[in-house]
């Protein structure tokens, strides 16, 4: 990433808008009009990200970088390696005083809590679509006691957790008690392959759970992971890292729906519910935490964007010069998304030479 931002930061040809949502498209291939609409952040140019301003802001807000897990300051940086590197000023967060204690340590005039919400119109010959994904609201899954018990968590957070730069520095902790869990339960399709949720296969949650089931191992040489799981689904090469998880004694597969996760008020343990189709059995265990392997939907689900075309699941659509690329356009891993991304980058390219 810091190398394609240097090459983003020193082509004159390339212009980044950030906090910049689209709002409508108009027009043909060769010759689209884009309306955007960009939010301020109050912090302008001038910012150094020094920090000074963070070390004296008292009022707090909630992290979506971290899911959750901890909070930031009111004034922040979104994430390390943030583009571009100022920070952004929540107000709504602000505590009392805290506006002008941010404003007279500044050394750059850098805050201006004035800033408006602006509207521009760009005139474009092809659209490419890289919005990405998000993660299926978890609370919707109401067997699964996630937001109601504390050591239900989701794979985006267990990635936060298993993080250098994360809430706890990288280290495995569930979140009742910071203590290191010693039996993990990852329950697959949460959200996905569900008529009533997701309909279709998010693809990278089975490679995600069984990476986060070996950071377990690796950190906690009597810890235990169980997988809970539907179909195990590791596509092309990464059968290998498949084997790699099934080599593991410390690491078991369980074939069955988990049906329902309950809480243990005591001791904040959690008994899952399953079947196990391979016995016939049913299986009720109890771990210290639960990963949900959370489904994947489009960023944009949800968003009605006047000239934008979408699939019944949100996903969009590539029409002529309006072009969809990596998760915008169907679940993908990271390394596909970036073969799709550069296909992308050539389809405009041409309509923009048959233009």
């Amino acid at each position: 990433l810091e190398i394609n931002y240097r090459r983003i930061k020193t082509n004159p040809r390339i212009k980044v808008y950030t906090m910049a949502e689209v709002t409508e498209i108009s027009g043909e291939p060769g010759n689209y009009k884009v309306k955007i609409n960009i939010k301020p952040r109050y912090v302008n140019d001038n910012c150094t990200a020094c920090g000074e301003c963070e070390k004296v802001c008292e009022g707090e807000r909630i992290s979506e970088f971290d899911f959750g897990l901890r909070k930031t300051k009111a004034i922040y940086l979104p994430y390390p390696m943030a583009f571009p590197m100022k920070y952004v000023l929540d107000k709504e967060a602000l505590a009392e005083g805290d506006l002008e204690r941010i404003m007279s340590v500044c050394k750059y005039n850098a805050i201006d809590p004035n800033m408006k919400e602006e509207t521009r119109e760009f005139e474009v010959g092809a659209i490419i679509w890289a919005t990405g994904w998000k993660p299926y609201d978890a609370t919707k899954l109401d067997n699964l006691g996630y937001g109601k018990y504390a050591n239900v968590i989701t794979n985006m957070q267990m990635e936060r957790l298993a993080s250098p730069w994360g809430p706890t520095g990288g280290k495995i902790l569930r979140p009742s008690d910071q203590t290191p869990p010693k039996k993990v339960a990852f329950v697959q399709c949460a959200g996905s392959r569900d008529e009533n949720h997701l309909p279709y296969c998010s693809y990278i949650c089975c490679l995600a759970s069984l990476k986060h089931s070996l950071y377990l191992a690796e950190q906690d040489p009597e810890a235990e992971a169980l997988i809970f799981y539907i179909d195990i689904r590791t596509p092309g090469r990464y059968e290998k890292f498949l084997k790699r998880a099934q080599e593991e004694a410390r690491i078991t597969f369980i074939k069955g729906k988990v049906a329902k996760i309950e809480e243990d008020s005591e001791t904040k343990d959690l008994i899952v519910t399953a079947e196990d189709i391979l016995s016939g059995k049913r299986v009720n265990e109890r771990v210290n935490m639960a990963v949900l392997a959370l489904g994947m939907q489009p960023s944009i689900a949800g968003i009605n964007i006047s000239g934008l075309k979408v699939d019944e699941n949100g996903f969009i659509i590539s029409e002529n010069g309006i072009i969809a690329c990596g998760c915008a356009k169907m679940p993908l891993d990271v390394m596909t998304s970036n073969e799709t991304a550069t296909g992308a980058a050539l389809k405009a390219i041409q309509t923009i030479l048959r233009g």
